[in-house]
């Protein structure tokens, strides 16, 4: 085992079990504040270094997080706001500084999967989806978002059933909006018998290895090439 993996192995295994130690709001939600720090990390990035204007802001869980966004697209303005262990609440609480402050033209995000798994229904993650992209359009109205739906793992495949209820629910609600996108990542990371392609993730068997990725980038370069404008 190589120091790299090591290392994110020893990264993920922080995220396994969420709801450990996380102090919980009134309603029962784990408390956003919990990604204070991992916040003020990417405003102190933020204070020492420029941001490309009107970019590709790729943001949420740590799917994003481990993305090497900027090696996988090199000739796009790319911005990578992932904060891992995040669900889609926890991007809208801290909207304005992963998403409002970047005036983005195009969202390429990931999220929905740490929700399913910390028991939240199909609905309440569809309805969290919903409201974080009617805030998004009604503050930028050109641009777009795409949704990159929640994948399927080996080690949250009994989770799966409400997943793809999820990914379903948005695509259709996708479809009906023109400035929404679906971009089918999930389905080539799936065998020929169904299942999860283990060859693809690490081995927590949750987050995908470099193989991974390179199918997404795989999907995803064409993607970009046909919705991002400036």
């Amino acid at each position: 085992m190589t120091a790299k993996t090591l290392f994110r192995i020893l990264l993920v295994l922080a995220f396994l079990v969420p709801s450990m130690g996380w102090a919980q709001t009134q309603d029962g939600e784990l408390d956003p504040e919990r990604f204070r720090q991992e916040i003020e990390a990417f405003e102190n990035w933020d204070a020492k270094n420029s941001f490309p204007d009107e970019a590709i802001l790729f943001v949420g869980s740590s799917s994003i997080r481990f993305w090497e966004t900027h090696k996988a697209f090199p000739d796009y303005p790319v911005i990578n706001r992932g904060f891992g262990g995040s669900m889609i609440s926890d991007v809208q609480y801290f909207y304005k500084e992963v998403i409002g402050k970047y005036a983005p033209a195009l969202v390429v995000f990931y999220a929905g999967d740490n929700d399913i798994a910390n028991e939240k229904s199909v609905a309440e993650v569809v309805s969290d989806y919903k409201a974080l992209t009617y805030r998004f359009h009604k503050d930028f109205p050109d641009a777009k978002f795409v949704y990159v739906p929640i994948k399927p793992s080996s080690s949250r495949w009994d989770y799966w059933p409400a997943m793809k209820e999820v990914n379903q629910q948005v695509k259709a609600y996708n479809e009906k909006r023109e400035y929404l996108y679906y971009v089918d990542l999930a389905t080539p990371l799936l065998g020929e018998d169904g299942t999860p392609d283990d060859s693809l993730f690490v081995e927590d068997q949750l987050h995908l290895n470099e193989e991974g990725y390179a199918v997404w980038n795989q999907v995803m370069a064409p993607e970009l090439e046909a919705l991002f404008t400036r």
